[in-house]
């Protein structure tokens, strides 16, 4: 009786420390993954990819689509950040959470509150970004367009333009004015879908033109900061 209930025993305890081997793998691989160094070229991204990967946030957004946003912002971060899988998730929940908190946002100190997370998402872009850009005046600049935006019947024709602009310009540390070609065809964009959603909805013809202009506004971008 008691040769043959050793092995028995031997099983459950060999079964807990293969257990504990996973689990202890796990944990490594995820700090790792978390924590780990990394290194990633901002210059290194496909404008098309951005462009079509921008357009189907944009209409999760406006659909309030929250998974399907965060999906596709992971999507982006892994494709064209370099961001490892949990990393991606992470900031993506940074970059989603802000950008729903400023939906429901009525005034600036509401959309103010967004900010915390945008710091939290540029963060973490500038750990792995080979370019030193300053976290906190990216997170405003990103902010700001957002407003100006949401508001942009109490400013002049050319404030969105000069916004998107500043942005990537912090980013990529170029002049804003080399970057106008690429703003004003992203505010295009912005304000085809805006027109088009205040009429009669936007339809697949006016995604599909969006889209066009997108991938445009992004070429504009890939061919200026890689000169």
């Amino acid at each position: 009786m008691r040769t043959s209930a050793r092995p028995a025993l031997r099983k459950p305890r060999r079964l807990r420390w293969i257990i504990l081997a996973i689990l202890l793998a796990g944990i490594a691989w995820l700090g790792f993954d978390l924590y780990g160094p990394r290194h990633h070229n901002l210059r290194d991204f496909d404008p098309n990819e951005v462009a079509r990967l921008e357009t189907a946030m944009w209409r999760s957004y406006y659909a309030k689509e929250q998974v399907k946003l965060f999906n596709q912002l992971t999507e982006l971060l892994r494709t064209q950040y370099g961001m490892p899988f949990a990393t991606s998730n992470t900031v993506a929940y940074q970059a989603a959470q802000a950008a729903f908190v400023f939906k429901a946002g009525k005034k600036r100190e509401d959309y103010e509150k967004a900010l915390p997370n945008l710091v939290k998402f540029y963060q973490a872009i500038h750990d792995g970004a080979d370019i030193d850009f300053d976290v906190q005046k990216a997170a405003r600049l990103e902010l700001e367009w957002w407003i100006i935006h949401r508001q942009r019947a109490k400013h002049q024709p050319g404030d969105l333009d000069r916004a998107l602009a500043e942005l990537p310009a912090e980013l990529y540390r170029v002049p804003a004015e080399r970057l106008m070609e690429h703003a004003r065809l992203r505010q295009e964009a912005m304000t085809l879908r805006d027109q088009k959603a205040e009429a009669n909805g936007v339809t697949e013809a006016d995604w599909v033109k969006i889209e066009e202009l997108l991938r445009s506004s992004w070429k504009s971008l890939w061919t200026v900061v890689r000169t």
